[in-house]
């Protein structure tokens, strides 16, 4: 890594283009954001990255990228990362189902984002993508013993957000809304849910793979997800820079994707030949045993092994509809299954699995 050195190239509002692309990313230590470097990368574009000190990177090793230290509330660092920037990606989060005190998540998330797309503004860059999260979506409806895989058109409201992280996030989201309506060249991409590698801490749904894979997963919940590899929906993040729409927002998920945790584990038996667990938990008995587990940490300050949070959110199957993004942007759709194969290939490699 080397000082930040971005020469002048000026590229239009939106628009596909051929040659390097001067780039700066927040989150770029996380699971998405380190895989978006990596396809920058392989693009020939130059990257800039705002990383707190002592930042776990293990998920940028071998990329190319230039440092400015920082965080979300440092605006001069912002700035300078920014100088020049053709393309800016926020994929930046505080991501946590439990904490004694919110108001850190609110502060980075709600005005970290307003900081960042402000600075964006100022400094005149021509895109910026905003990362959100379906859960910013309206949830999908039932008809007929049948979920309805929902899309962008599905509008959702702070009531509906079940917990600190999803409101906050929500609340990002109309920030960075309210700024496209005034004017300000900002995309917004809302990934479903990604598995793949490089994802070191791991995310929750990393999580359900690894502890999978050590047997440590002895029953599920009737819940679902959109399931997408985490490459996709790095390159969607680009896609969205190069042919978004301005003001728009772009499910980054894969059209196949859209299976129970059940039918999930149960693929997951097929590619490694564990088995997959057979019990499946009522929902009010997770609930029940999330509050006595809060409970204790409320008492102890230690994070719940089953946050209220995480149960509340796997009340719902969280299908959704990629089409805008695939027709739009030209999503890739990886095969789900790939995508499981690469994330426990992953997993085993990096020692985290047997």
């Amino acid at each position: 890594m080397s000082a930040p050195s971005f020469f002048s190239l000026r590229l239009p509002r939106g628009g596909e283009h051929k040659g390097e692309v001067k780039c700066f990313v927040t989150g770029a230590s996380g699971f998405i954001g380190a895989n978006l470097v990596h396809e920058l990368n392989a693009r020939g574009h130059e990257v800039r990255t705002l990383l707190r000190p002592g930042a776990d990177v293990r998920g940028l090793a071998g990329a190319q990228y230039d440092v400015v230290p920082g965080d979300l509330g440092d605006t001069e660092a912002l700035a300078r990362g920014m100088a020049g920037a053709d393309w800016v990606f926020h994929v930046a989060a505080s991501y946590h189902l439990w904490l004694k005190d919110y108001r850190p998540m609110y502060e980075a998330n709600v005005k970290g984002t307003d900081n960042f797309i402000a600075a964006a503004v100022q400094a005149g860059v021509p895109r910026i993508v905003y990362t959100s999260t379906v859960g910013c979506i309206g949830l999908p409806k039932e008809e007929g013993g049948k979920v309805i895989p929902t899309d962008e058109t599905a509008e959702s409201s702070e009531a509906q957000m079940s917990n600190h992280y999803k409101l906050s996030k929500f609340q990002a989201e109309r920030v960075a809304r309210d700024w496209a309506a005034k004017g300000a060249p900002v995309v917004i991409v809302n990934p479903s849910a990604p598995i793949g590698p490089r994802d070191v801490k791991p995310t929750p749904t990393g999580k359900i793979i690894v502890d999978f894979l050590n047997g440590a997963l002895p029953a599920f919940l009737d819940t679902g997800l959109n399931w997408v590899h985490v490459r996709d929906v790095a390159v969607g993040h680009i896609l969205a820079a190069e042919r978004g729409r301005v003001g728009e927002r772009y499910i980054l998920g894969n059209a196949d994707g859209n299976w129970t945790l059940q039918e999930a584990l149960q693929r997951l038996e097929r590619l490694t030949g564990v088995k997959a667990p057979r019990l499946k938990v009522p929902y009010w008995v997770a609930a029940a045993a999330a509050h006595v587990d809060e409970a204790v940490s409320g008492l102890t300050g230690k994070a719940p092994k089953a946050p209220l949070a995480g149960v509340r959110m796997a009340k719902y199957k969280m299908f959704f509809n990629p089409a805008k993004a695939i027709r739009e942007l030209g999503m890739p759709q990886t095969s789900p299954e790939e995508a499981l194969k690469d994330a426990v290939a992953w997993f085993r490699a990096h020692r985290y699995a047997n």
